[in-house]
């Protein structure tokens, strides 16, 4: 995720990330409380209810838009997203792609593929 370092409220390519419903849901009666999604999360979406034996979707500002690795590795396919659709509707309104390029320019020095 981008983010603006002088502000406090994280975006996505210039666009809020508060205005983006990006985060997964559980379907707790599927759930089998294994943790996976808990433990390989790496923005620290989740939190653990130990006294349920089930995970909780804490921060969910802080799921990665685009990112599904929790649903993927999920045993039993208790975690769902948004559509893929919605974020490309977001995308495109949003004119990410002209914004992403210009990121890429800027970052050129940073992510160079150096040979």
């Amino acid at each position: 995720m981008t983010e603006i370092k002088s502000s406090s409220e994280p975006v996505w390519h210039r666009v809020p990330r508060k205005e983006i419903e990006w985060h997964p849901t559980v379907e707790y009666e599927l759930c089998i409380g294994c943790g996976l999604c808990v433990l390989g999360c790496s923005a620290n979406v989740y939190a653990f209810d130990f006294e349920k034996n089930k995970p909780v979707v804490a921060a969910p500002l802080k799921c990665k838009v685009g990112c599904v690795t929790c649903a993927n590795t999920c045993p039993v396919h208790a975690i769902s997203f948004p559509p893929l659709s919605y974020l490309h509707k977001i995308i495109k309104k949003r004119n990410v792609l002209a914004t992403s390029r210009n990121e890429l320019k800027e970052s050129k020095e940073k992510i160079a593929y150096k040979k």
